[in-house]
């Protein structure tokens, strides 16, 4: 790791963007320890010089007025007071202890694992979770891709892609990849779809997004019947007979039952509900036939609104119909070095003891974390442990999980600034910045070749910050589960090199279970000390590249490393470790698509009893959530240029919509009196705003929006707080959410209107 007072500031240094999931690569020159300078690193595996507007003002990130410099400790007056680490460390610990002692480790409740680019300190909590017996957890995904998961794991047993670069017709349903991205080079190839005549860009949204204006096809869907949309045009392809019946016969089950359960989709009524012309609807779906791959992206503004289960389901309906998996440019599956979900678990979910909800892949739904605090059940949870997340800005009903935050016996927050979060902390400890440790992602889902990158810190530690391994590492040796556990000779055999360690670590797996239990930490402490200056949290990456190479050893060595076995997993490791650019771990054969599906018959399944039940449902669903007293549907947190997700709190970053503009269509802005700039009261179910207008014909009548990463308190120079913009999640509700996975309809928020000045 580069130390910042040698930085020269001619000296471009390689990390990578951390305001989405894709994580582009980037090249950035510093003075002292401000990022000056920002470009698209070329050379890098995955985006090649790619970035958007975002990446380059990361020092906004890096360089903020709310940074945390050392552990503090509320007292009883509620203001805090800071204490060193050891300190920290032995109080948090023991109170942990007695937590768990008194009602069991499972009521502690863990909600985190990393930040956009930010997952080691996630892959080290797992032995902090298990040493003081923690097993009930969330993080993001519970309010985002749990819906997609459950379908996708009973579907095909793994997670899905869409392959963009390669696709004749690319479908994006409540996503708007110019500005949230999701793939590699996101606006290099909506613009190579966009101006390639023999390929297609389909896009249902009910905005006129920058996406849609480079569509083919804009479905401008009324907001919430996306389910009404899909089932007609799944309906479609089935009824007129556009359907692949070779191809499913060989690859599918379920088909004549799934078949069946769209033979009585009333087409036409179904386009009407949706606001889309069934000749439309028509088109589409003889667009979709005739092509020769088919990819499909389902985002937020369906996964946080009406039916999204269902509507995960649906679009992927449709791509099996037409015999769209395992072809290039259609839906595919990925390898991962560490998977975001448990999928074999899909449709076996246990439910909350407290709330009732379903459980997906071991994540409480977040609508009802709240919840589980301010129950009177007896097995209520009691204390929280939060890191690398905001939940009281970014679940819904923020003011709910503040009094659940004040309920709990204990809260412990890991973080790298002063948050909404932190501000309702008993404890608060201070992490090192994504750009002063080694850090990665594991979103990483291309196929047939993947990419995984590892970034070097290019920044030293700030003074009084811990990384989250360091941290876990201490808490989980403050809890004495590795007291007994001698830790020496493992140090001196990763000195001798990694196949000795290798060696060394199976044998003392073999004799102490605990090496293995609280593997990440044994790794940090031992094989970690060995590695450069900066990457010790890295280590954890060894034992999955172990596992990466049991599952897929041939697609190892033929992205280019060498060995059998243990030897072949220390090649791919020493390839991770060694890289700024990042590196393809697999490369497989198109064919292989198909050795990823888990399913029984090891074909895609279309039969989930239900989703064919709650299509049939349909027919008695509502078509709006909206009354008299709410008439607009508000959509809390849409992704713009200049907006991120909330580690970025600085408003000076935009250079426009400073405010975080509430959009209105001209129509409702004229019948309710408000002009640009005008002062409106937004009013929900879950609470009250003031907002800033702008009249946009982007958005549809009866429907405004309001970005997400606003409304955050921020220090200009460390002294009073001031908050730009709405926190959207003030609006939102923990009623309004999905019957199946408990995702918040955040997308769909009945909203009333009121201006009160300009």
């Amino acid at each position: 790791m580069p130390m910042d007072e040698n930085n020269s500031t001619k000296t471009w240094h390689k990390t990578a963007c951390v305001l989405c999931s894709a994580n582009c690569g980037l090249e950035v020159r510093l003075t002292d320890r401000e990022i000056t300078r920002v470009r698209g690193n070329k050379s890098h595996v995955a985006s090649a010089g790619y970035t958007c507007e975002k990446g380059l003002r990361i020092n906004h990130y890096q360089n903020n007025t709310s940074r945390l410099t050392s552990p503090v400790k509320r007292i009883n007056d509620g203001s805090y007071i800071e204490v060193d680490w050891d300190t920290a460390i032995e109080e948090i610990s023991q109170s942990l202890k007695e937590i768990s002692t008194k009602y069991g480790g499972d009521k502690i409740f863990y909600y985190g694992g990393g930040g956009q680019g930010n997952h080691l300190g996630g892959a080290h909590s797992t032995a902090t979770r298990r040493a003081y017996g923690i097993t009930r957890k969330s993080n993001a995904l519970a309010q985002e891709k749990t819906g997609e998961a459950w379908v996708e794991g009973q579907m095909f047993g793994t997670h899905t892609h869409g392959g963009f670069h390669d696709a004749e017709v690319a479908i994006f349903l409540g996503k708007n990849p110019w500005h949230s991205h999701g793939f590699d080079q996101a606006r290099r190839v909506l613009k190579e779809i966009a101006n390639d005549d023999s390929r297609s860009l389909i896009v249902i949204d009910p905005r006129r997004t920058e996406t849609a204006d480079l569509a083919d096809y804009w479905l401008q869907v009324k907001p919430g019947t996306d389910a009404f949309l899909l089932a007609a045009l799944g309906a479609l392809l089935i009824q007129d007979d556009l359907i692949d019946t070779e191809w499913l016969a060989k690859n599918a089950s379920g088909v004549e039952e799934t078949k069946t359960a769209f033979s009585t989709v009333p087409i036409k009524e179904y386009a009407e509900r949706s606001g889309v012309a069934t000749e439309q609807l028509r088109d589409v779906a003889n667009r979709i036939a005739r092509a020769k791959s088919v990819s499909t992206y389902e985002d937020l503004g369906i996964e946080m609104g009406p039916h999204s289960t269902l509507v995960s389901y649906l679009h992927r309906v449709i791509s099996i119909m037409t015999g769209n998996y395992g072809k290039p440019g259609a839906l595919g599956p990925h390898t991962s070095i560490a998977p975001l979900f448990n999928y074999a678990s899909a449709g076996r979910e246990p439910n909350d003891p407290v709330t009732g909800g379903k459980i997906i892949s071991g994540l409480v739904p977040c609508n009802e974390i709240a919840d589980g605090f301010l129950s009177d059940h007896p097995d209520r949870s009691r204390a929280m442990i939060i890191e690398s997340g905001n939940p009281v800005h970014s679940l819904a009903e923020s003011n709910k999980f503040r009094e659940a935050m004040r309920k709990a016996e204990l809260t412990v927050v890991i973080d790298v600034v002063h948050t909404e979060t932190t501000e309702q902390a008993d404890w608060i400890l201070p992490a090192s910045s994504q750009y002063e440790k080694a850090e990665a992602t594991f979103f990483g889902a291309n196929f047939p070749e993947n990419t995984f990158h590892l970034r070097s810190g290019i920044l030293e530690p700030l003074e009084g910050t811990l990384t989250e391994p360091e941290i876990h590492s201490r808490l989980v040796q403050a809890s004495g589960v590795l007291d007994e556990v001698d830790l020496g000779p493992l140090r001196d055999a990763a000195e001798q090199g990694l196949d000795t360690f290798s060696e060394a670590f199976m044998t003392a797996a073999i004799e102490n279970p605990a090496i293995s239990a609280y593997g990440a930490v044994v790794l940090y402490e031992t094989l970690g000390k060995s590695l450069p200056k900066g990457k010790e949290g890295a280590a954890v990456l060894w034992f999955s590249c172990q596992m990466a190479v049991q599952k897929y050893p041939q697609q190892i060595r033929d992205a280019g490393y060498e060995g059998e076995g243990t030897q072949l997993g220390n090649a791919l490791f020493e390839g991770i470790i060694n890289s700024d650019d990042g590196v393809i771990f697999t490369r497989h054969k198109q064919e292989d698509a198909f050795d990823f599906l888990t399913t029984p018959d090891q074909k895609v399944n279309l039969l989930i009893p239900e989703m064919h039940e709650q299509l049939n449902q349909l027919r008695s669903a509502p078509v709006k959530y909206t009354s008299e007293e709410y008439p607009f549907v508000l959509s809390a947190g849409e992704r713009r240029g200049f907006s991120a997700n909330t580690i970025v709190r600085n408003p000076e970053w935009r250079k426009n919509d400073k405010q975080g503009a509430l959009r209105i269509h001209p129509d409702d802005a004229q019948s309710l009196g408000i002009s640009d700039g005008s002062r409106v009261r937004v009013t929900t179910e879950g609470g009250t705003a003031v907002a800033v207008a702008e009249i946009n014909e982007t958005v549809p009548s009866g429907y405004v929006s309001l970005p997400n990463g606003y409304g955050l308190s921020y220090s200009p120079a460390g002294g009073d707080a001031e908050v730009v913009g709405v926190a959207p999640n003030q609006l939102t509700t923990t009623n309004w959410k999905d019957s199946i996975a408990g995702t918040p309809w955040h997308k769909h928020v009945p909203a009333k209107l009121e201006i009160i000045g300009t």
